[in-house]
């Protein structure tokens, strides 16, 4: 199974976010219920890099995330970004019942300010690299953030756009 960025971010949706080992778990079942395929690890990591680039997943670190089993876990969550439009792929629907994940509830806020905090890292590789059709991809994606989430990226978009004169 080659998930797109939004199949990817379908899957991390129905649970409310899923660490990466959490995923392929995920991804496999739904694999082996739609056709009986499996998971290309390589190809997932690439899927969510890409995924992340792309900000259709975010990754968030709680501070204090249970495991199935009860312990805690430092493993950040994936989960669905705001340039996401999350669809769960074949065979994927029945998933949060066979896999034992509590269903999660990031905190919005601490969310919007992870994405905040990634956006500026991009914008900055961007700009330094003078890369203007990343400039204009993050122009886009700056106000998806700002609808996704409670931040204001005003001063990084008018610093993109600088960057573009």
């Amino acid at each position: 199974m080659n998930a797109t960025a939004d199949e990817l971010a379908g899957v991390v949706d129905l649970f409310g976010g899923l660490t990466r080992a959490e995923l392929e778990r995920a991804l496999s079942e739904a694999a082996f219920r739609a056709d009986g395929g499996d998971v290309d690890s390589d190809a997932l990591e690439t899927g969510i890099d890409r995924a992340r680039e792309s900000f259709a997943l975010v990754a968030y670190d709680p501070l204090e995330q249970p495991t199935p089993d009860g312990t805690e876990s430092d493993e950040p969550l994936l989960v669905a970004g705001p340039t996401a439009f999350p669809t769960v792929p074949e065979g994927a629907e029945d998933v949060p019942h066979i896999l034992d994940i509590e269903p999660r509830r990031p905190d919005r806020e601490a969310l919007g300010e992870t994405v905040r905090e990634e956006f500026v890292a991009a914008a900055d590789a961007a700009v330094d690299d003078g890369d203007d059709d990343r400039i204009e991809t993050l122009l886009d994606v700056s106000y998806d953030v700002e609808t996704w989430a409670p931040v204001d990226l005003a001063d990084e978009r008018a610093r993109l756009e600088a960057a573009l004169e």
